[in-house]
């Protein structure tokens, strides 16, 4: 463990990479998943709207976690995080939200669990791709160090 760990986000900052994330999420995704899935229009948004929720929430909890455990580990900052690590902690963020959110989809959209599991892991890899790309773009636009 190191002694000099890093300064983390503060909890508006967070709040505020949360909202952006879960609204852009909303915003990219729900198409795809009407069109895929043939859930309607409205039921798809609701879900979503829901699984944004449940997301946030664990966003918050898994990311300051995360960069708890690396800032006392490494002694890097979130906003220097190399590559190999923004893709574990990408698809644990997504594996974890996966279990959490399995069940709402199956009683939302009356999907059986391999149906349910199936898109799902669709809305997973996703967000994950979409989870890399906008942490990468909020650390370049919004530094760790600009949080004085």
């Amino acid at each position: 463990m190191n002694p000099h760990a890093p300064k983390l986000r503060t909890p508006l900052d967070r709040l505020r990479q949360v909202l952006m994330f879960e609204i852009g999420g909303l915003l990219l995704i729900t198409p795809p998943f009407v069109w895929l899935s043939g859930v309607p229009p409205l039921d798809s948004f609701g879900l979503l709207a829901v699984m944004a929720l449940i997301a946030a929430i664990w966003n918050a909890l898994y990311n300051t976690t995360f960069d708890w455990i690396e800032g006392r580990l490494t002694g890097r900052a979130a906003d220097r995080r190399p590559t190999s690590l923004r893709v574990a902690q990408a698809i644990g963020f997504e594996g974890g939200l996966l279990s959490i959110s399995l069940p709402v989809v199956m009683t939302w959209t009356g999907m059986g669990w391999l149906q349910a599991l199936l898109a799902d892991i669709g809305l997973a890899v996703a967000y994950v791709a979409y989870a890399y790309v906008f942490n990468l773009g909020y650390d370049r636009v919004f530094p760790i160090t600009q949080n004085v």
